[in-house]
Order: C-alpha cells, then sequence, then structure tokens
C-alpha cells in the first residue's frame, strides 16, 4: 500500500484526467494538519493534563494550550482560563499522522459507514469530528474513564470543494456512498 506521500507525487497523474489540469503545478497539495481538542468543561487540572498528553502522544507532537478570550460568568470560565488545546501537523508528522488516522483509526471506528462529503468546506478543507480518542493505537490504557473527542482539520491548496473531494478520494479518504432517494 503506497503512503500518502507516495500518492501526493503520484497525485498529477490521476488528477490530469478527472480535473483537466495541465501543470503541475495545479494540483492541490496538504499544508498543514490542526488537530485540536476542547477542554473546557474540565476543571480539574489533572484530566486537563491527560488530555494534552494523550493528544501529544497521538500526534507525536506537544500540544499547544488554547485560553479563553472572554470571561463569561454562566460557564464559571476566567479569561486566560485553558478551554482547548491544539497540534499543528506539518512536514513528514503530518504525513505519518494521515496515513495512521485513515488506514488505523477510522476503520477502528464503531459504527463507522465514511465521512460525509459535506465535511469538505467551500475553500477546499475538510474537519472530522473523532469522537472516541481510544481509536488510536497510543491511546489505548487501561484507564479508560477520561474518553475525549477532538476534531481533524485537514487544510489544503485546493481553490474549490469538488477539486479537494477529488484530491481527497485519491488519497483514499473513506467518504459516504451516495444513498439513493426513495420515492
Amino acid at each position: 500500500m503506497k503512503t500518502i506521500k507516495e500518492k501526493q507525487k503520484e497525485a498529477f497523474k490521476h488528477l490530469k484526467e478527472v480535473m483537466g489540469y495541465t501543470n503541475v503545478m495545479q494540483t492541490p497539495r496538504l499544508q498543514k494538519i490542526v488537530v485540536s481538542a476542547g477542554v473546557g468543561s474540565f476543571k480539574d487540572k489533572k484530566k486537563i493534563e491527560i488530555v494534552e498528553n494523550r493528544l501529544a502522544n497521538i500526534t507525536g507532537q506537544k500540544t499547544a494550550k488554547r485560553g479563553a478570550k472572554k470571561s463569561i460568568a454562566t460557564y464559571k470560565t476566567r479569561q486566560g482560563d485553558t478551554v482547548g488545546t491544539m497540534v499543528t501537523l506539518r512536514g513528514p508528522r503530518m504525513y505519518t499522522f494521515l496515513d495512521k488516522l485513515l488506514n488505523i483509526a477510522l476503520p477502528r471506528t464503531k459504527d463507522f459507514r465514511g465521512i460525509s462529503a459535506g465535511a469538505i468546506d467551500e475553500i477546499g478543507n475538510i474537519t472530522v469530528g473523532i469522537k472516541e480518542h481510544t481509536i488510536f493505537p497510543e491511546a489505548v490504557d487501561e484507564d479508560l474513564r477520561d474518553v475525549f473527542g477532538f476534531g481533524v482539520t485537514v487544510v489544503t491548496t485546493a481553490k474549490t470543494a469538488k477539486e479537494a473531494k477529488a484530491y481527497f478520494e485519491y488519497l483514499g479518504f473513506p467518504f459516504k456512498k451516495e444513498e439513493k432517494v426513495r420515492k
């Protein structure tokens, strides 16, 4: 099986027929992957550390804390309190994480039927929500009390959603099959 990096090098050959490209530079490329998890409901500092450590284990890179921009009394949040954590992946770590997501983690997801094509935005990026971090092999522990979800945003140089969908399909993203409309 080819890796994402190998597929990227051969993407022009495939997309030339599908999208009508005439130049290699027209082919979309991966720019970055942003992995983010909200921890706003956790007031316990140990749980925030657990989320940070597990996300760092999954991505292979240290996480960055994100603070609240405003104080909101109803949520008992003060300005600067940690409400989330995120990681921006580029280069080899980005390709490794995407390979792991597509080939190991998503197939392990319970009742997985594919990613909705509606997850692609109009400028060619896709955002996928992961309900449980335990689908990654690095996160499997005996202690499953602190299961959390996170979002994965794949940013590309694609200019339209149609172009991005063709590119993601070539990379191996498992999209849902189009359902027939009942009469």
